[in-house]
C-alpha cells in the first residue's frame, strides 16, 4: 500500500530551492533511509513531511490519515528549569489526537504506558526528562513518537551524540518495530542503518537517487557516498 508519493518535488524557502525535482515513494512496511551531505535538504524534507512547509513545485501526496505520522526528533533539550517528567513527554505524543478535548483519554494513556514499557522506561516515568542520559532520552522520544504513529515513524538522526552501545540498542529497537510492520523513514548521516536495515535509499544532493538498497550501493552515487563515509568491507 502506497503511503507517501513525491513527484518532481521541489522544496525550499523564500523562493530559493533546496531540494529540486525529486521522486520517491514510501510503501507500507518499507524502511527508507534518507542520506546525503550537509545542506542537501534532508531537514527540509522532514519539514515538508510534517506539513511545516509547502512544496514550491511538484507533488507530495499522502495516503495516510492526518496526524498518523509519529516524529522522533534529533533531541529535545528543553529548559532545565522546567522539569518535565518522562511520563509527560511520552504522553505529549498524543497531542494531535486531542481534538477539542483538553485531557488525555484512557487510550492515549494506555499507548503511552505500553510504549514506555516497550522502551524499558516505565520505571523512570516520574523522573525528570532532563536528568536522563542521552540514550534514555532517545528511548523516551521514541516512545512519544510511537504514541502518535499509526502509519509511519519518521526518525531524524536518532543516534546523534550517543555512544556506540546506546546507538546499537536504539537501532535494534527501530529494526524490531519495522519487522513488526511499522513503516520507517529515517534521516541519517550514519551509513550503518542504510547498510544493515534499510529496504530503500533516498540520496539527496547534487546527484539524487531513489531505489532499493542493493541498487543504491551498486550505483555510482552510492559507491561514492560509501567511500566518502569511510566505509570499508
Amino acid at each position: 500500500m502506497r503511503l507517501i508519493e513525491a513527484r518532481k518535488l521541489t522544496l525550499g524557502y523564500e523562493g530559493q530551492a533546496v531540494v529540486k525535482d525529486i521522486d520517491f515513494t514510501l510503501d507500507e512496511g518499507d524502511y527508507l533511509c534518507v542520506v546525503g551531505d550537509n545542506g542537501a535538504g534532508k531537514s527540509t524534507l522532514v519539514k515538508a513531511i510534517l506539513g511545516l512547509i509547502r512544496p514550491m513545485a511538484g507533488q507530495l501526496d499522502f495516503h495516510v490519515p492526518s496526524g498518523s505520522i509519529g516524529y522522533m526528533p534529533q533531541s529535545m533539550q528543553g529548559d532545565r528549569n522546567f522539569p518535565t517528567s518522562v511520563w509527560e513527554v511520552a504522553l505529549s505524543g498524543a497531542v494531535n489526537k486531542l481534538g477539542h478535548h483538553f485531557f488525555h483519554g484512557a487510550q492515549a494513556r494506555s499507548r503511552a504506558r505500553d510504549n514506555l514499557e516497550r522502551m524499558g522506561m516505565w520505571e523512570m516515568r516520574k523522573r525528570s526528562f532532563q536528568e536522563l542520559s542521552g540514550g534514555q532520552r532517545q528511548r523516551v522520544l521514541l516512545a512519544r513518537a510511537l504514541v502518535a504513529a499509526q502509519s509511519i515513524l519518521l526518525v531524524d538522526e536518532p543516534v546523534a551524540g550517543l555512544d556506540i552501545h546506546s546507538a546499537s540498542e536504539l537501532y535494534a529497537l527501530i529494526d524490531s518495530l519495522n519487522r513488526e510492520g511499522m513503516t520507517i523513514m529515517m534521516v541519517t548521516h550514519d551509513i550503518h542503518p542504510a547498510l544493515n536495515s534499510a529496504s530503500h535509499i533516498l540520496h539527496l544532493g547534487h546527484d539524487c537517487f531513489f531505489g532499493p538498497k542493493a541498487d543504491y550501493f551498486s550505483s555510482r552515487i552510492g559507491q561514492r557516498y560509501l567511500e566518502e563515509a569511510g566505509h570499508h568491507d
